[in-house]
């Protein structure tokens, strides 16, 4: 068993940056970040997968994800944030298969808001 949990989520303007953090109760080869907005399926942000990051097109050159194996923790720094980045941020953990950034993990976090305004 996997226990996840988020944090940094919150408010900022267009152009602002966040960073969120996952801390995991055991460290994992595989984990990622997820986002999902009212009415819309996950969207697979950026992973993690023993060691290399993957990003969607979408965030590449703006996100980085990283790793910090000593503290079971995986961040998601998120620059020059832009509204469309608002949603609610999932982490998790352990790929059960497919696309790495496709929403087929095994443990799940609670979830963090961001939301950006213009």
């Amino acid at each position: 068993q996997v226990g996840l949990v988020e944090s940094g989520g919150g408010s900022v303007q267009a152009g602002g940056s966040l960073r969120l953090s996952c801390r995991s109760s055991r460290y994992t080869y595989s984990m990622g970040w997820f986002r999902q907005t009212p009415g819309k399926e996950r969207e697979g942000v950026a992973a993690i997968y023993t060691n290399d990051p993957y990003y969607a097109d979408s965030v590449k050159g703006r996100f980085t994800i990283s790793q910090d194996r000593t503290e079971n923790t995986v961040y998601l720094q998120m620059n020059n944030l832009q509204p469309e980045d608002s949603a609610m941020y999932y982490c998790a953990a352990e790929i059960l298969g497919g696309p790495i950034l496709n929403a087929n993990y095994k443990y799940w976090g609670q979830g963090t808001q961001v939301t950006v305004s213009s």
